[in-house]
């Protein structure tokens, strides 16, 4: 008896035991539960198409329809449980559209990715065929002419002109084919260092390496013209030897030939264009408009106008063009000395400084120039006659230093000797120099000065005794006989 019940009590307490302390071997599941393991699927099974929207269905069935009321009824009032399931199932139904959102953005977001890639990689493709093309061309030879040149056309290398920028204007004017073969050749020629700005003439459809090798070997350049300081317009010739002493006008014509045919504008093209009353279309400047305009010989008009200095001129263009860019560009570094801001000491406009310039070019040697230009400025001052030589040679078609009486005595509108004050134009280029001394003339009293001797010294006096003293030693040193009957 004692026995049963101990045994009985033993199986009460492991019941108890496990009810209150279950074992968990199976990971959790309930012992009571069955022992067959669930089914779990295979990752490689697993789909994670989120193209396909979830679905979430409610874990309570659908609510059993209401039995018909009667008239009258009242509805069935909803229980605490009812409620809960309502609210359940709206919760529910917002989870199910937040993630059908977000499905639908991460198939937004992965196709814009792949149109992305594809732009990517059609960029990438164009860049790769361009890089290609390139890189074609650029191992394709340039373009060049096999030869013979044609007939010579005018280029102009500016300065500072790059060989790439001369190649461009070689190719522009027709003379090469490509620029790309002018540039080859002109790299590898070193006398490309040495090009001066100016003007050349070059065969048209010329091989690129025989554009090269006519540019830098000088013989090319056209349209380079040097004026000498006291130079003038026109040809003038000795007395005693015959021989021509040649004017700027000659001077000009003879740079403006090009090719073997020596195509050239003329010395009496240039003169009649130099005539023309279109004083604008010439490159006169406005400080010198009126003056010019009053001139009493249109032929002598532009006297002065081209300074003495190294001038590039393009030949192919009309008489009248060459004269203008002569004109412009002398004006323009008569300017940059400072000539029409100089006048304020001499009282004397800037075409007046350039006459008297002129004057001192004509007469003085440059360590005399600061006291002829003070001879001058002082006789100017005091109404005196200025009574120099190369006013009177100025119109003379042949000429020597000494002047003769019958000379002396023509009227002109230049000769110093027949009229008081200053020509009507300059007699000749002048020089830097000579500006210069007009504008700060040595100070001093002189009045007159002479030329004593063949070696060129002069005298400067403020006594007109003295001078005439000085005017005898000359005579007797020959340098003032004329070879002229009636000198």
């Amino acid at each position: 008896m004692t026995d049963r019940w101990t045994r009985a009590e033993e199986r009460y307490r492991a019941r108890e035991a496990d009810r209150r302390y279950p074992r968990r071997d199976d990971w959790g599941l309930d012992p009571r539960a069955s022992r067959e393991e669930p089914e779990v699927p295979e990752w490689d099974d697993f789909d994670d198409d989120t193209n396909v929207i979830p679905r979430y269905e409610d874990e309570f069935p659908e609510p059993e329809p209401e039995p018909p009321r009667r008239v009258g009824q009242r509805p069935p009032r909803a229980t605490p449980a009812g409620r809960g399931r309502a609210r359940s199932g709206a919760g529910r139904g917002k989870r199910s559209r937040i993630a059908s959102r977000k499905a639908a953005e991460r198939k937004r977001r992965r196709r814009n990715m792949w149109v992305v890639a594809a732009v990517f990689a059609l960029l990438f493709v164009s860049a790769a065929g361009f890089a290609g093309y390139k890189l074609m061309g650029s191992l394709a030879p340039a373009e060049d002419f096999a030869g013979p040149a044609g007939k010579p056309v005018v280029v102009q290398v500016h300065p500072g002109d790059t060989a790439t920028q001369i190649a461009e204007a070689m190719h522009e004017r027709g003379i090469v084919a490509s620029s790309e073969a002018f540039y080859e050749a002109a790299v590898q020629n070193a006398g490309m260092n040495s090009v001066q700005p100016g003007f050349y003439a070059i065969g048209e459809r010329s091989p690129a390496a025989d554009a090269v090798a006519a540019l830098v070997g000088g013989k090319s350049r056209v349209g380079n013209v040097v004026v000498s300081e006291g130079r003038l317009l026109h040809d003038k010739h000795d007395v005693s030897t015959g021989g021509r002493y040649d004017g700027i006008y000659r001077k000009i014509a003879d740079a403006s030939c090009v090719g073997p045919e020596r195509k050239c504008v003329t010395y009496e093209q240039l003169d009649a264009a130099g005539a023309s009353l279109d004083l604008a279309a010439l490159g006169v400047p406005q400080w010198a408009m009126q003056a010019v305009k009053d001139c009493p010989d249109r032929a002598r008009q532009l006297e002065g106008l081209i300074a003495a200095g190294t001038w590039d001129f393009d030949p192919s263009g009309t008489p009248q063009q060459i004269l203008k860019q002569l004109i412009t560009a002398s004006v323009q570094a008569y300017e940059a000395t400072g000539l029409l801001q100089s006048g304020a000491d001499t009282k004397l406009s800037p075409y007046e400084m350039l006459i008297a310039a002129s004057l001192v070019e004509r007469e003085a040697k440059p360590e005399d120039m600061g006291k002829v230009a003070r001879v001058i400025v002082n006789r100017l001052e005091v109404g005196q006659m200025l009574q120099f030589d190369s006013t009177v040679n100025y119109t003379l078609e042949t000429t020597e230093v000494a002047t003769t009486d019958a000379d002396r005595a023509a009227v002109t509108a230049w000769n110093t000797y027949a009229m008081e004050g200053l020509p009507k134009t300059p007699i000749a280029a002048p020089s830097v120099a000579a500006l210069r001394a007009v504008e700060k003339p040595e100070p001093g009293p002189w009045l007159y000065f002479v030329t004593v001797d063949k070696q060129g010294t002069t005298k400067f006096t403020d006594s007109y005794q003295e001078h005439l003293r000085l005017v005898t030693q000359a005579q007797r040193s020959g340098i003032l006989d004329s070879s002229r009957t009636g000198g």
